[in-house]
């Protein structure tokens, strides 16, 4: 090391082969262990269905990375499954605007002002994503849902935490160290987005939105979903295009009432 004490860029540079194989080990380590919670997943689906189905919402809440993640998933429910965005909210720092400002992630006050706001009840349920389990934001606004006797499913990447333990279900994945040292945007964040993927979708089969691995409610509000929309009516109902182009046009652009 030079005599002041610092190390050159280039010399900490180095080769990016370690860091590249940590990285992809971390990714493959993070789908394994989402895997390992599969009942848990499928337990919090089920809660999620049943709200649905019985008039309720689906709140997602989250700080940060994970409010981010959170974000995601329920913005892409209505145009793939057709849910109707009033039936889904988002609480996080920032209120519903995708940005991230990780400043907000210790307000436990602005989580619980936004919960009261939704007037919760049995008939909805909250997914709270957090990384730790314990971020103030998101314990805060959960407990407070808890309180107001929704249904609360937890997705963290720690055992033992505070969210997890409140939380009527828990996917709860340990994660391990991350390759570069606390970036829960990693493999925390890869497991995350996994199993936000798989419970939702899983949700949205127990609604009857999926058949035959076909999203049959999807909504053709582009030249993509109107093609996707014919070929799964051609599929399902055995027809050629002119056909299925002509139910969907019948039916005001409903799939399964088309096929």
């Amino acid at each position: 090391m030079p005599a002041n004490g610092r190390q050159s860029a280039e010399g900490l540079r180095g080769s990016s082969e370690p860091l590249l194989a940590a990285l992809i080990a971390g990714q493959r380590r993070a789908v394994e262990r989402v895997a390992s919670e599969a009942r848990a997943l499928e337990a919090g689906a089920k809660r999620i269905a049943k709200a649905l189905r019985a008039g309720g919402r689906l709140i997602y809440l989250g700080a940060g990375s994970s409010g981010l993640l959170a974000m995601q998933d329920g913005l892409e429910l209505p145009g793939t499954f057709g849910l109707g965005e009033e039936r889904i909210r988002f609480v996080t720092p920032n209120g519903e605007r995708f940005v991230i400002d990780s400043s907000g992630e210790d307000d436990e006050e602005a989580a619980v002002t936004a919960i009261d706001a939704l007037s919760l009840g049995p008939d909805d349920v909250v997914i709270a994503v957090s990384a730790s389990g314990a971020t103030p934001f998101t314990v805060a606004g959960a407990r407070r849902a808890k309180g107001a006797r929704a249904n609360v499913v937890a997705i963290v990447c720690r055992m033992g935490s505070p969210l997890a333990g409140l939380a009527d279900v828990a996917a709860v994945f340990d994660i391990g160290p991350e390759a570069v040292e606390g970036s829960t945007r990693l493999a925390a964040g890869t497991a995350q987005k996994a199993a936000l993927s798989v419970i939702t979708t899983l949700a949205a089969a127990e609604l009857g939105y999926v058949h035959d691995g076909l999203m049959i409610n999807v909504r053709p509000e582009n030249a993509k979903l109107k093609l996707r929309a014919r070929r799964i009516v051609e599929r399902l109902a055995c027809v050629e295009d002119e056909a299925a182009e002509a139910a969907l046009a019948a039916a005001g652009g409903d799939v399964a009432a088309a096929v």
